[in-house]
């Protein structure tokens, strides 16, 4: 295997990451000569237990997807070998994007049945793009929406403490590793451990020493005198590997003996509440404490709940696996469709999966105490309050400058101060209040009563 197949994903197959079901279409439009345009919106219906906000993320991701899909030497073979015909492979070396995207800058917080994004466009270029969309903005805004929770938490304590993203190690995946340090930045992190995702997104790099490290030396003081020797003032010590109160001591005594201001001491294991009084107790307040180890928002909430003391914090697999919420089960589905020259709007009516059809408009509204309600309405409605919906491709041509990450992460925090806290809430949150408006909530009724009338459910 080549070292450019570690990812698999190159330019020369980008385009393939979609579900075989999605060519198959793609193929059968074209071959019907039924090529209308067609509007999905991607949304969620409901969200997970004690969820009780989304902050989108992926934005940019598919902004890239959109703009360089090819398929390429490497595509093409493979679905010639997959029993794709030419003329289908044809149309597949042509390919090109030339539709609308409109979606919610990154950094804003959504909530059920508001389109984070909707495409117009030729359907069979539409269709195409449902896997990598769902997957992008799906990923990145469940990872951005735990770590917000975090931030949120040690913000209600304390507002002077680091967060930094130590989960690479444990996602699932070298994509979902750099994605999940991007995503954790984008919710209110401050960098990640991960040199990979520090090089994509440029995000700061932090890391301290293993076990390992102090476990090589034949002294606790030997490997930090040695570490100290290295790093001097950027050094952070390993403190629990045998007993962390004896390791602060330790620490601190090698900082003396070498008369070097060590940033700090992490600690990883036991009782780490209490172990943090503890160690705080005996360094001093130039020295930091940094704690990690099943660090989450529940987590910190006791931490806190019990005095914990602590200067950063390090979280890691349930933050890139959002552990207690591992999906946020995103949809992307086909909301209104061009017959004789006029979009109309269309929807389904599977039990439990009704979708609101038309291309909408998400309304938002405040007042002096913050996010008041939102209004989920039809595109062509003027309802009030604030679009949150921005055009961010026209004719296939990106016409969005994505902000950088420092901005977005900004745009995260100024959008939860807004947040109700009972919303913000990290169990039993409190529901948002989005209304259906009522033009479409009349197009819905009337749609519905007529697809019924069809099918004979009348």
């Amino acid at each position: 295997m080549t070292s450019e197949r570690f990812g698999y994903l190159t330019p020369q197959t980008l385009g393939l990451f979609t579900d075989r079901y999605e060519l198959t279409m793609m193929r059968g439009y074209g071959e019907n000569d039924h090529t209308p345009e067609a509007t999905f919106s991607l949304y969620y219906r409901s969200l997970p237990t004690n969820r009780g906000y989304v902050i989108a993320a992926g934005l940019e991701q598919v902004l890239a997807y959109l703009d360089s899909i090819e398929f390429g030497e490497r595509a093409l073979p493979h679905l010639r070998a997959e029993g794709f015909p030419e003329g289908f492979l044809d149309v597949l070396a042509d390919f090109e994007f030339t539709g609308d995207v409109r979606a919610v800058p990154e950094g804003t917080a959504v909530f059920p049945n508001e389109p984070l994004l909707e495409v117009t466009a030729p359907i069979e270029q539409a269709q195409l793009f449902e896997t990598l969309v769902l997957n992008q903005v799906g990923f990145q805004s469940l990872i951005a929406t735990k770590a917000a929770r975090m931030r949120d938490t040690v913000d209600r304590h304390d507002e002077d403490v680091t967060l930094v993203d130590f989960g690479s190690r444990r996602a699932h995946g070298t994509d979902a590793g750099v994605k999940a340090a991007r995503a954790a930045f984008v919710g209110g992190f401050d960098g990640t451990s991960n040199e990979a995702a520090a090089e994509a997104f440029d995000l700061p790099a932090y890391g301290t020493m293993a076990h390992s490290w102090v476990q090589s030396f034949e002294t606790e003081r030997a490997a930090f005198e040695a570490f100290v020797d290295v790093y001097g003032e950027d050094a952070v010590l390993l403190i629990d590997t045998y007993d962390t109160v004896a390791g602060a001591e330790t620490a601190l005594d090698v900082a003396r003996e070498r008369d070097v201001d060590v940033r700090g001491v992490r600690l990883d294991s036991g009782d780490l509440p209490a172990l943090s009084v503890a160690v705080r107790e005996i360094l001093p307040a130039e020295m930091d404490v940094f704690v990690s180890s099943g660090v989450d928002e529940f987590f910190l909430r006791e931490f806190y709940e019990r005095d914990g003391v602590a200067d950063g914090f390090g979280p890691g697999t349930s933050l890139t696996t959002s552990k207690d919420a591992p999906t946020l089960n995103p949809v992307y589905k086909l909301v209104a469709v061009e017959q004789d020259g006029e979009m109309t709007p269309s929807t389904k009516l599977s039990a439990g999966k009704v979708s609101y059809p038309c291309a909408k408009s998400v309304h938002r509204f405040e007042d002096e105490d913050g996010l008041a309600r939102d209004v989920v309405a039809r595109r062509d409605e003027d309802v009030g309050g604030r679009e949150l919906l921005v055009d961010v491709v026209q004719d296939g041509e990106v016409v969005y400058d994505s902000p950088d990450l420092a901005a977005i992460r900004d745009r995260t925090a100024r959008t939860l101060a807004k947040v109700p806290a009972g919303v913000r809430a990290i169990e039993d949150p409190e529901e948002y209040p989005v209304a259906i408006s009522d033009g479409l909530a009349a197009t819905t009724d009337r749609l519905e009563a007529d697809l019924r009338k069809e099918a004979g459910l009348e």
